[in-house]
């Protein structure tokens, strides 16, 4: 066993300020049982003293039966010059239940003089007056040093007596934060090892990336003693975020070698932080470490074969590791050992000396020579193999479309489509109109095919890009056309290329499609 590191998750609260996001009850009772599903030790669950709707969620939460997680609330020190049982943010910290509490204070002597416009002293005995009043209460207390490292460059000894203030009055743990997120790793570490040893309590770190650092600084923060690691699972927060959680875990677990969540729950990581993103309405970046998609992708032919034959030859840690998956792009970069394994898992009867896996690797160099790109568009790669090992059904012939635009636009449909396909050996036509040509297309050709294949109805577009491939030729230019599909169960992708953009996005519709039938029929 590593020493423990408890992680406090503040996605719900510091989080819930960033740009963009906005949590309602609901987002953040299911957020916490995702957290506490992977086995964080605090979720701070927000600021009661913000309104109501806060209050009403520490009410709810406490009515979850979190398994592993404890609720934290946050809340500042108490008023200058007001008592601290008539403080109206101290009655909010009582009111919400939670027995663990975050009270935040000033370190920083700008702070102290411009912001709350009061003494130092006046700030010491709002720190320990309202520190005191919780712990009296039996509340777990950890107090959050605001700005701690700008005010110990600002004035070292002040910032000191305002730690030594809250471990006086009972705090359980003391918080350095780099609340501007300007500090360097080295400092952080310094001022750390000696809170460490100047405190006989535990101390935490709390870090925001306005440097990129904020990782860095938290890494830095453990290794000179804090045990307990503050930040958002998935980095968001006040304006650059905060410390992220996703990729300080397994850093600190699978790298570093400390106990920070239950070890079996570490490959549930990826799957956490997608659940996360999902509820918050955001998209996790493909470059994110550990759980990001292009984390352990893989396109050079040397990197991807390399991988195939030992795969710690360019991973770091096995994807498995964290809940994510190894990914070998469909390009002629790829080389042919990565094709050669993409391939067989389609037609597992090819061998390598097959002639049709050279022919498929000359359709792909054609088909990357004329715009086309597979890494992105794994479905459309997988219809290309089938088709060229014989493997792919006909389940309809185009026989033609026709698209109409009407001018002006209308605040609804604007355009209409017919569609006239064949399915074995009958024709089916039908009309529909859309939002635009490639809307009414795809409803034209889903109701053309209803009748023969219902469960289609179950797939939806959900993702659409256009790319020009060459700008130089003005309207002229070739496009690629990027759509992503779901039937709620899978995800998947398709391309077309043509200089017509309906000729493209027809063929990544079809294709979609395709793909759905193949899915269907479990082929």
């Amino acid at each position: 066993m590593g020493k423990q590191i408890e992680i406090l998750d503040t996605t719900l609260r510091d989080g819930a300020q960033a740009r963009g996001i906005s949590l309602s009850v609901d987002d953040k009772l299911n957020i916490a049982a995702s957290l506490d599903m992977l086995g964080i030790s605090y979720i701070e669950f927000g600021n009661p003293a913000t309104g109501e709707r806060e209050l009403e969620g520490f009410r709810r939460v406490r009515r979850h039966s979190l398994e592993t997680s404890r609720v934290a609330a946050f809340g500042a020190t108490r008023r200058k010059n007001t008592p601290v049982a008539e403080d109206a943010g101290v009655r909010a910290l009582e009111a919400s239940g939670a027995d663990t509490i975050v009270i935040f204070g000033k370190s920083w002597d700008l702070h102290v003089d411009h912001v709350l416009g009061t003494t130092k002293e006046e700030n010491l005995a709002m720190i320990a007056d309202t520190v005191a009043h919780f712990a009296a209460r039996g509340c777990h207390v950890i107090y959050d040093a605001e700005h701690y490292f700008d005010g110990r460059r600002s004035d070292h000894d002040y910032a000191l007596e305002t730690l030594r203030t809250a471990v006086q009055a009972g705090a359980h743990c003391i918080t350095l934060c780099d609340t501007n997120g300007g500090t360097m790793p080295n400092e952080i570490y310094e001022a750390t090892r000696e809170a460490k040893e100047l405190l006989r309590v535990q101390i935490g770190i709390h870090c925001h990336d306005d440097c990129g650092l904020a990782v860095a600084g938290t890494l830095e923060a453990v290794r000179a003693g804090a045990t307990l690691v503050q930040g958002t699972l998935l980095g968001f927060g006040e304006r650059c975020g905060n410390a992220k959680l996703t990729t300080i875990l397994p850093n600190l677990q699978l790298k570093l070698g400390y106990d920070c969540i239950p070890e079996k729950n570490m490959p549930m990581l990826t799957t956490i932080a997608r659940q996360v993103a999902e509820i918050a309405n955001i998209s996790i970046p493909s470059y994110s470490p550990y759980i990001g998609s292009n984390a352990f992708t893989h396109k050079a032919g040397m990197h991807a074969d390399g991988v195939l034959k030992l795969s710690r030859t360019f991973e770091h840690v096995s994807p498995e590791d964290v809940g994510n998956m190894r990914r070998i792009l469909t390009s002629e970069m790829s080389g042919r050992n990565a094709l050669y394994h993409k391939i067989q898992r389609i037609a597992p009867e090819l061998d390598r000396d097959s002639p049709e896996i050279q022919r498929i690797i000359e359709k792909l160099k054609e088909a990357e020579q004329n715009g086309y790109t597979f890494e992105a568009a794994e479905a459309s790669f997988e219809l290309m193999v089938r088709r060229e090992t014989g493997r792919m059904p006909n389940f309809f012939d185009l026989i033609f479309y026709k698209t109409i635009g009407e001018q002006p636009f209308s605040s609804t449909m604007s355009s209409s489509a017919v569609v006239k396909l064949r399915v074995g050996d009958r024709e089916a036509v039908n009309a529909a109109e859309g939002e635009g040509p490639v809307h009414a297309l795809d409803t034209a050709l889903r109701k053309t095919l209803d009748e023969f294949y219902p469960r289609l109805a179950e797939s939806y577009l959900c993702d659409f890009k256009v790319r020009v491939l060459n700008p130089e030729a003005a309207t002229a230019a070739k496009v690629r056309v990027l759509m992503t599909s779901t039937d709620g169960d899978a995800t998947w992708s398709t391309v077309g290329v043509s200089p017509d953009i309906l000729e493209a996005s027809w063929t990544a519709l079809s294709e979609a499609v395709e793909y759905k039938l193949i899915r269907d029929a479990k082929l």
